[in-house]
């Protein structure tokens, strides 16, 4: 039997024989369902019409994303390390080639996500690679709309999963939503990669914080300040963000403090603050 994927998130749901009757996920207020309504396709399908592309973020990070683009559009990112690979959040397409190049590269040690809209066809991945576990917050549990033996849920506020590599509990937009603070990034300075817990922003100068992204929800003030707390202990020169170009390459704590600043004062409707 076929496993359905939801077109407009991409994520994919256990083998059945038709499609599912709704996507959760789009019908979440996170998320839409289009104006034409549910539609689904395959992995097939998709291998048959879009591939993968890859680019260097940075020394031992490179990004993979797909074209066309398909789903949220979202990248993930194959973290090099002396002790493994990891593969931070997923994106839907996994074909031949894509894993001829990871595995060229050191297979994978582990794949580790940062929240539902980006579990794609994560046990599709876990599986082209040996079964290796694909780490997620148990907060959101719930969201998992094709598990298996390979799909591990952590709890607590951080988890280590190689030296120096290091997942953290920020919330966010999901009671679960994690970001993985690299600890030799940033040629040592440190780099954390912030999926869109914490958005990097067309500038590549701030970051933003929402509830929603597509339906332009802002995200509270005490849900941004648990989101600041939880990345105070840890430094970081650069971010990288979830989508292709959002990276803040330098001074990422700066960064981070003036861009929440910014945020909490607007929302709070603070009448002083004028935009430097």
């Amino acid at each position: 039997m076929p496993a359905f994927i939801c077109n407009t998130c991409g994520t994919q749901y256990a083998p059945s024989d038709k499609p599912p009757s709704n996507c959760p996920i789009c019908d979440d207020e996170r998320q839409y369902v289009t104006p034409q309504g549910q539609t689904w396709t395959t992995l097939d399908s998709l291998r048959g019409r879009a591939y993968n592309a890859w680019r260097e973020l940075e020394p031992n990070l490179l990004s993979v994303v797909t074209f066309p683009a398909f789903g949220i559009g979202q990248r993930a990112e194959l973290l090099r390390t002396p002790h493994g690979n990891i593969l931070w959040d997923c994106i839907t397409l996994i074909d031949r080639a894509t894993v001829e190049i990871i595995n060229a590269m050191g297979g994978l040690k582990a794949i580790a996500i940062s929240h539902p809209h980006y579990y794609s066809c994560m046990v599709e991945w876990s599986e082209a690679f040996g079964g290796v576990p694909v780490y997620i917050h148990a907060n959101d549990r719930k969201w998992v709309m094709r598990g298996g033996p390979t799909v591990q849920f952590w709890e607590g506020e951080t988890k280590e999963l190689l030296p120096g590599v290091t997942l953290i509990r920020s919330g966010g937009h999901y009671p679960g939503g994690a970001v993985l603070h690299w600890a030799a990034g940033a040629g040592g300075k440190g780099a954390l990669l912030s999926g869109d817990i914490v958005q990097v922003v067309a500038d590549n100068k701030s970051v933003t914080f929402m509830w929603s992204f597509p339906n332009f929800i802002p995200l509270s003030a005490p849900r941004v300040e648990g989101v600041i707390n939880s990345l105070k202990p840890y430094k970081f020169d650069r971010i990288h963000g979830a989508f292709l170009d959002r990276t803040i390459w330098s001074d990422g704590n700066g960064v981070l403090e003036r861009s929440a600043e910014r945020y909490l004062k607007m929302i709070r409707g603070d009448g002083s603050y004028e935009l430097r």
